[in-house]
C-alpha cells in the first residue's frame, strides 16, 4: 500500500515464483521431483514446454521463453530457498547433496543474466555465497542492511496505529518485553508478526512462536557444544562468523542468529573489524529456549518445570530456605553421567548456567554479570520491586550432612558494596551467597541475608 502511488503499474513484467516450502527433503530423491513438479506448472501455465530433462535446463529455457514472448525481462521469486538443505541437516549426505543441487539450479539464474530483471530469495538462515552461491556472483545480501532491516517484522508504530483496536485491555509495556527485539541494524528494533496475531487473538501472553516447536538438532548441539545458559547472554561474532553456516560447518552464534534465537544488541567497530554483540530478543525466547535446555539436563523432563514454578513461588513468599532446598532438589536431579559426558573444565561457570537457566526459564528478571562501581554481581534477579544478588563460588569438596557456610561468596558481596547500586530504587535488596562442591556436584551451601 505504501508504494501504491509511486510506482508505474503499467510496466508489467512475467514473473517465475519457485517455493520450496513443502515436501519431505530428507528423501535423497524428493528435491528434484519437487522442483519438476513446479516447474511442469509453469510450463503449463505459459505454454512453454521444453522437453529437457533436467532442472536447470528447463529452468533456463523457460526464462529465456517468457522473456522473448513476452518482450519484458523476467522477475525471479525464490522462497524458502534453503529449506531442502536445513530439512536434511541431521541426514548431512542427504543436505549436501541437496545443497549441490541448489547450487546449479541458482547458478542458472546468473547465466540467464539477460533474461532477468530482478531476482528475489528468501530463507531462514544465510548461506555464505562460497557455500551455496558460488555461480550467483551477483547477489546483494541485504540481511543486514539497515534499509531493510524492518522488512519482516511490525513496528512499534505498526503495534500503536494499524493495531490500535486490538490493544485496549492489553499491557503495552508487556507487548513490548515479550514480543519486540529483533534487530537487523536498524534505527529500531521489530515485534515478531506470527507472536503478535496470535496475542491479539488469544487475548493472553504466550510463547506462540516457541511453541511451534524447537529443533532438537539445536538443544543437542548447545549441549555437546557446552554451551549453556549465561553462555547465550554474553555471545560476540563477525558478520563472517554470522554467515558461517553450511552443512557440516555451522557455527553455533550463526545458527542462533539465523534460527531468531539470539539477535544483534549492539554494532561494535575496533581497529577497522566490526563485532557484533548478541543477546536473547525478549522474553518468549529466553524463557522458552532456557525451559528447553533445563529438560534436556533433566533425567525427567518435568522435574525443570515443577521446580520453575516452585521457584517463583519462594521468591515471591521469601522463602529463601525453601529456595536453598528446592535448589538442592534440582541439582540431585541432574544425572551423573551427563556431566561426565560434557567434561567440564569451569565448575563456577557451569552452576552458573543451570542457575541462570533455572531462573530464565521461570520468566524471572535476570541479569548476568551485573556491573557495578565495584565489580560484577554474577546474578541479579528482579522480582516485584525486590533484588536478589547472587555470588557462587566453589570447593574441591564439602563434606554432605555437614552444614557449612559460604563465608568467602557473602564476604565479597559486603565487601564490595554490590547492594550500593539497587538501594535507590527502594526495594528490598538480598545477598545470596551460594556454594558448590566439585565432589558432589551439588549446592554445598546456600544463605541468604539483607543487604
Amino acid at each position: 500500500m505504501a508504494i501504491h502511488d509511486r510506482w508505474d503499474w503499467s510496466v508489467r513484467h512475467p514473473v517465475v515464483r519457485v517455493s520450496f516450502g513443502s515436501g519431505n527433503f530428507k528423501d535423497p530423491d524428493h528435491l528434484a521431483a519437487n522442483l519438476a513438479a513446479q516447474l511442469d506448472a509453469h510450463e503449463r501455465g505459459t505454454d512453454a514446454a521444453s522437453g529437457y530433462a533436467a532442472g536447470p535446463d528447463r529452468f533456463a529455457h523457460l526464462l529465456r521463453t517468457l522473456h522473448e514472448r513476452e518482450g519484458r525481462r523476467v522477475v525471479v521469486l525464490v522462497d524458502e530457498y534453503d529449506k531442502p538443505i536445513l530439512d536434511a541437516l541431521d541426514a548431512p549426505e542427504v543436505a549436501r547433496a541437496n545443497r549441490d543441487f541448489l547450487r546449479g539450479l541458482y547458478a542458472t539464474i546468473k547465466d540467464c543474466d539477460a533474461h532477468v530483471r530482478f531476482t528475489l530469495l528468501t530463507g531462514v538462515s544465510r548461506f555464505s555465497k562460497v557455500s551455496l552461491f558460488s555461480g550467483l556472483n551477483n547477489l546483494v545480501d541485504i540481511t543486514l542492511e539497515p534499509a531493510y532491516s524492518a522488512l519482516c517484522g511490525y513496528t512499534e508504530a505498526d503495534l500503536d496505529t494499524v493495531f490500535a483496536p486490538e490493544l485496549p485491555g492489553l499491557d503495552r509495556d508487556e507487548i513490548r518485553r515479550w514480543y519486540n527485539g529483533y534487530n537487523w541494524l536498524g534505527d529500531e528494533k521489530v515485534y515478531n508478526p506470527f507472536d503478535v496475531l496470535l496475542l491479539f487473538r488469544r487475548r493472553k501472553f504466550g510463547a506462540w512462536w516457541f511453541e511451534t516447536g524447537t529443533p532438537t538438532f539445536l538443544i543437542d548441539m548447545l549441549v555437546q557444544r557446552g554451551v549453556g545458559s549465561l553462555a547465550l547472554e554474553r555471545m560476540t561474532a563477525t558478520d563472517a562468523l554470522l554467515s558461517a553456516f553450511d552443512v557440516g560447518a555451522v557455527g553455533t552464534e550463526a545458527l542462533l542468529f539465523q534460527t531468531g534465537y539470539l539477535t544483534i544488541e549492539a554494532e561494535e567497530h575496533r581497529s577497522g573489524n566490526t563485532r557484533y554483540r548478541l543477546g536473547y530478543p525478549n522474553r518468549e525466547v529466553r524463557q522458552g529456549l532456557n525451559e528447553s535446555l533445563l529438560s534436556r539436563l533433566a533425567d525427567n523432563p518435568s522435574d525443570p518445570v515443577r521446580h520453575r514454578l516452585r521457584l517463583y513461588d519462594l521468591l515471591e513468599a521469601d522463602d529463601f530456605d525453601g529456595l536453598g532446598a528446592l535448589l538442592k532438589a534440582f541439582f540431585a536431579g541432574i544425572p551423573y553421567p551427563w556431566h561426565v559426558r560434557n567434561d567440564i573444565a569451569d565448575y563456577e561457570g557451569y552452576y552458573a548456567s543451570v542457575f541462570h537457566a533455572l531462573f530464565a526459564a521461570a520468566g524471572l528478571d535476570v541479569v548476568v554479570e551485573d556491573s557495578t562501581s565495584r565489580g560484577r554481581v554474577d546474578l541479579t534477579v528482579r522480582l516485584d520491586g525486590r533484588v536478589c544478588l547472587f555470588e557462587f563460588k566453589v570447593v574441591a569438596s564439602a563434606p554432605e550432612g555437614v552444614p557449612r557456610r559460604p563465608t568467602a561468596a557473602l564476604a565479597q558481596l559486603r565487601e564490595r558494596g554490590y547492594a550500593d547500586k539497587y538501594r535507590a530504587a527502594g526495594g528490598p535488596v538480598r545477598l545470596i551467597a551460594v556454594e558448590f562442591s566439585k565432589q558432589t556436584r551439588n549446592v554445598a551451601a546456600f544463605e541468604a541475608a539483607p543487604a
